[in-house]
């Protein structure tokens, strides 16, 4: 039985081929682009099972207007893809307010109204799929990434209380976890060159350097291969809460987590002191 999918940021990269691949297997989509002239190659392909919408993910009312044009359009809502997203780079010292709450406006108070809009339409139907794209910056921390890594660290936490508060009413929610992937020049994104970036200071200079030359060292993942790779998740009955996209940051992030477990054993007698002991002190 084909899906009805919801995409957010369908224009361009991973969203563009998620639309792709759920069409080319006979599923419908709703796709939804701030300019929505940027879908008419998708539409003369594939013409009534596109539906498209123009969409800017910060404006919560067009948002629902949105979702409740694609359910009345194609009766149901099986898959809801929050892809829409964006980074901005810089020190946290270069950030502005503005940077920082354009960011969190896109990255993750969108999705929210994504899935506020949706939600009543699947627990109605007692069946849906909400995916969230993050990334591996929303699992490690890395220079020059703050703004972008709070946005993806608040909606890797968003969807597993989400996860937990729907599981009832037969609604799954994975969290996809990316790597580089070839989504514009072919090679793996450079996050210098590729994202918002505030006005730099020189005293960030021999960071961005050495930034800049490791970026891009690991292969670039293939967009086509990750949206087959999305298709399978969609398809499974038991569909994993979070799955990393691409194997680059696999080793990074067994170390990470390990050396988080290893602080914490580390300074397990000072967390034992921090806890003190309010019923031996009572007597």
């Amino acid at each position: 039985m084909s899906k009805v999918w919801f995409v957010t940021g369908s224009s361009r990269g991973l969203g563009r081929e998620f639309v792709k691949a759920a069409l080319s297997r006979g599923d419908k989509v709703a796709a939804t682009a701030r300019n929505p002239e940027s879908l008419g190659e998708l539409v003369a392909a594939h013409g009534d099972a596109v539906l498209p919408l123009a969409l800017d993910v910060t404006d919560r009312a067009a948002v629902f207007d949105a979702v409740k044009r694609a359910r009345e359009h194609f009766g149901r809502l099986d898959v809801i893809v929050n892809n829409a997203g964006y980074a901005q780079i810089g020190a946290i010292e270069e950030l502005t307010e503005q940077h920082l709450r354009d960011q969190l406006e896109t990255n993750l108070f969108g999705p929210v109204w994504v899935i506020q809009a949706a939600l009543p339409y699947l627990r109605e139907q007692g069946a849906g799929h909400i995916i969230q794209l993050s990334s591996a910056a929303g699992l490690i921390a890395m220079p020059l990434g703050g703004a972008y890594q709070v946005s993806r660290w608040a909606v890797e936490a968003l969807n597993e209380t989400l996860a937990q508060e729907v599981a009832d009413f037969g609604i799954k929610v994975t969290v996809i976890e990316p790597g580089g992937f070839a989504t514009r020049s072919g090679k793996n994104p450079d996050p210098l060159a590729n994202g918002h970036m505030a006005e730099p200071s020189p005293i960030y200079d021999g960071l961005r350097r050495r930034i800049a030359a490791m970026a891009g060292k690991q292969p670039a993942g293939d967009p086509a291969a990750a949206a087959q790779a999305l298709l399978k998740i969609v398809d499974s009955d038991n569909p994993p809460l979070r799955v990393l996209f691409g194997l680059g940051f696999y080793p990074m992030l067994q170390q990470v987590y390990a050396d988080r477990l290893k602080t914490w054993a580390d300074w397990q007698d000072l967390s034992a002191e921090a806890q003190g002991n309010l019923d031996q002190e009572a007597k």
